[in-house]
């Protein structure tokens, strides 16, 4: 099945305009626009027979780009978002070397051991003695 759909990936470059119009309208059930160089439409259509045959965005990553382009349609600032924040107030526990480790989520950075820190990052540094993403550190990201 993805021998076929490599196959068929593989052939694009080699046709011609008027042969990848056909292969468009099957994919996309409808034309392309007109000035859509060829140069362009491989790429395009090798995405689309991909996304057709073994599955598209997940279900995360689409509603990310429709936040993406509402906030655009605002013609509003871009506000930045990270999915690894934990919010405020979340205790983030972590056992490292036989020792807990405790720090909790404030509004403008992360309290451990009495003092404030900016990012979970210069904390997993303060405990480990050496650079650490802190949101794979203490579990909030996914490696």
């Amino acid at each position: 099945m993805q021998k076929e759909l490599s196959a068929r990936i593989e052939i694009l470059p080699t046709l011609n305009r008027a042969q990848l119009v056909i292969i468009w309208a099957k994919n996309f059930s409808k034309e392309p626009p007109p000035t859509l160089r060829k140069q362009l439409m491989v790429p395009l259509l090798a995405y689309r027979m991909q996304e057709r045959e073994l599955g598209g965005l997940s279900h995360t990553a689409r509603r990310r780009l429709r936040e993406i382009a509402a906030s655009l349609k605002a013609d509003g600032p871009l506000q930045e978002r990270s999915d690894s924040s934990p919010q405020s107030g979340a205790r983030l526990i972590r056992l490292w070397k036989g020792e807990t480790h405790e720090v909790i989520a404030t509004g403008s950075g992360y309290e451990y051991r009495g003092q404030t820190y900016s990012s979970l990052s210069k904390i997993a540094r303060e405990i480990t003695g050496t650079r650490w993403s802190g949101p794979l550190f203490f579990g909030v990201r996914k490696p």
